[in-house]
């Protein structure tokens, strides 16, 4: 998608994977430092340690603690996290939801996870109930949204959205939100449960269900477990119709995948990079077609 919108403007660039082992990690940012080279995204499992490695971050990535999308300034390079604005825009825009005093359980706490669950709390969701198989990590991830909503209460900061609002999150009245109620729970505690079958979202930010991943096919709870009435946000994008969401749909849920939130990422991440509009309905032409 992005080499669409590259080619869209005839812009004599290239978009490369260039997969990554947590030891090369200060190698490839070397590459990225070249004169040659705009800038990169980064994904699982890299967001979170690259908050440590680059010369400087955007507002918002130091409140998240976590990068996908790193410009280079002239040999500075400078982490942003477009997850935020592409997680948001999908959810009001594609998902016809607004946050604001709406229950949400959220399975994950990894780099995703941290922008969806900064996302909600500062949109003014009522409750957000998180659980990891890891219990440090959404332990940490719980502390650190709750010690950022005391710091920062009032206005969103600006690098939360762009110059056209395409995310819809600095709505007006937001400084009166009150913060919202977060627990850290086992999948299996029940509290979780019950939080689970009273929810109005449930958003997976697990990678369980990627194609060609070890746990392809499966989905990251019981299909019994889905919440008939809410709206269930699958991140993961590939393939378009996880498992998770299928037994949602057969639930009778809504539901809402992760390609849209894949797609407006990028068409940020884009404009950080050209300082052109990204233009979406080609990105998302060539995203639907490359799966």
């Amino acid at each position: 998608m992005q080499q669409a919108a590259f080619d869209y403007y005839n812009l004599d660039l290239r978009y490369e994977a260039w997969e990554t082992e947590a030891t090369d990690l200060r190698k490839v940012l070397e590459r990225v430092r070249q004169a040659s080279t705009l800038g990169a995204n980064v994904t699982v499992p890299h967001k979170e340690v690259m908050v440590s490695l680059l010369d400087q971050l955007d507002d918002l990535a130091i409140e998240i603690g976590a990068v996908n999308t790193i410009v280079n300034r002239g040999g500075q390079l400078v982490g942003y996290n477009t997850d935020v604005g592409g997680f948001l825009r999908a959810l009001r825009q594609e998902g016809d939801f607004s946050p604001a005093g709406k229950r949400v359980v959220l399975l994950g706490a990894g780099g995703v996870a941290r922008a969806a669950s900064f996302a909600l709390a500062r949109a003014g969701v009522k409750s957000l109930v998180m659980t990891d198989i890891i219990a440090e990590r959404v332990q940490d991830l719980v502390s650190d949204l709750e010690r950022s909503l005391v710091r920062t209460q009032g206005p969103l900061p600006s690098s939360y959205v762009d110059a056209k609002n395409v995310g819809g999150i600095d709505s007006p009245g937001f400084e009166s939100w009150p913060i919202p109620e977060t627990i850290a729970l086992s999948s299996d505690d029940p509290q979780f449960v019950e939080a689970l079958s009273g929810c109005d979202l449930l958003v997976n930010c697990t990678p369980v269900g990627m194609k060609h991943s070890a746990t392809e096919g499966q989905s990251p709870i019981e299909a019994a477990s889905i919440p008939k009435e809410a709206l269930v946000y699958d991140v993961v994008y590939n393939p378009l119709d996880t498992q998770l969401l299928s037994d949602a749909k057969k639930a009778g849920a809504h539901t809402l995948g992760g390609l849209t939130m894949l797609v407006y990422q990028g068409a940020t991440a884009f404009e950080l990079w050209t300082g052109r509009e990204a233009p979406i309905d080609i990105m998302f032409q060539a995203a639907k077609e490359s799966l």
